[in-house]
């Protein structure tokens, strides 16, 4: 049996930092929404993958940690009452009457909206789970695709495998706190910012962090869901193992696009493709901004999809209130429309 549909003025469909700014510039033009996000918490990649991690490119702010950067966006759009449904993925979007559209999830919630703005970011995405007999068992006990708290690792020998800037970025933050940490790669050469590799370098001279190098993942050993070591191996087969409580495997994010592949949106290389002045999509009443839509020159940035916010939010205002002519403002001079 299908659940009542939930009229709003706006569906938005990610609740990462561009989603919830959506919510804010939404709601600065009196139009009220629901937000939809299969994680079970807001804030996207930034909560989910590196929340201790530092932003630099925010502005206002010469540094703010992710977790922080998505309080700061909660409790901006908060005033505006903004309707959640976590732990849900959107598996159905389709026109309904009067120019509207269909939003229906995975567990049966169904959104009736005048506009929909897609910030899903890069779609779904899932940990690259390295071919380890065994796995399973040790997953979320004793290996990790994200690391939430870094005093979580604090005492414990960790095995960090990669050789992006996950693994650099963790391998150092985690040398502060950990009582051994040891880098698997399978070559030399690190592809992450140079700062941070001569970082990584200096730690390992000062005997901080152990360069485990050239190997690459071959077993895991343990029982009950806790490791006891790592085995790694060189290319040539030579093996050995490393003593360790916990695996910390980057091997970057399986990415796809998922249910948004099957909407009928023109595509472009698993992003959407968009009008860069209004963020319209290919059909009426849909927007998507941040880093699922694309354009020419697009960047990926944070601050790209905060102004894209601002572009779709403007856009959707003459469809949620037809015939009502939008008079510019700008917030310093009308303020926050329900805020104390």
């Amino acid at each position: 049996m299908s659940s009542p549909e939930q009229h709003t003025d706006v569906a938005i469909i990610g609740a990462g930092p561009v989603g919830l700014f959506a919510i804010f510039e939404c709601g600065m033009l009196r139009m009220k929404c629901h937000v939809i996000d299969a994680l079970d918490m807001v804030g996207g990649q930034c909560a989910a993958l590196y929340p201790e991690k530092p932003i630099y490119d925010i502005p206002g702010y010469p540094s703010i940690d992710a977790a922080d950067l998505i309080d700061r966006l909660s409790e901006q759009c908060a005033s505006f009452g903004p309707i959640f449904h976590l732990g849900q993925q959107v598996t159905g979007l389709t026109p309904a009457e009067g120019g509207r559209w269909l939003v229906e999830t995975s567990t049966g919630t169904r959104i009736n909206a005048r506009a929909v703005i897609v910030a899903a970011g890069v779609g779904a995405f899932g940990p690259n789970r390295p071919p380890l007999d065994g796995l399973e068992q040790f997953e979320g006990k004793s290996v990790h695709y994200l690391v939430r708290r870094r005093l979580d690792y604090a005492g414990k020998r960790v095995v960090i495998a990669g050789g992006g800037d996950s693994a650099v970025d963790w391998a150092i933050s985690l040398a502060e706190v950990a009582e051994k940490i040891m880098v698997v790669h399978r070559r030399p050469k690190f592809r992450a910012a140079p700062e941070s590799v001569a970082r990584m370098d200096q730690l390992t001279r000062e005997g901080r962090i152990e360069m485990v190098v050239p190997y690459q993942l071959s077993g895991l050993e343990g029982a009950d869901g806790q490791l006891t070591g790592v085995r790694v191996a060189t290319l040539d087969g030579e093996e050995k193992v490393l003593d360790a409580d916990v695996l910390l495997p980057f091997f970057g994010l399986a990415m796809n696009l998922g249910p948004i592949a099957e909407w009928g949106l023109d595509l472009e290389k698993h992003h959407i493709r968009i009008d860069q002045a209004t963020c319209a999509t290919s059909a009426p009443g849909i927007f998507a901004i941040g880093d699922i839509a694309t354009y020419p020159g697009k960047l990926k940035l944070i601050l790209t999809g905060f102004a894209e916010a601002a572009s779709a939010a403007h856009s959707a205002f003459p469809l949620v209130h037809p015939g009502e002519v939008l008079h510019f403002e700008y917030s310093t001079t009308k303020g926050v429309p329900g805020a104390a």
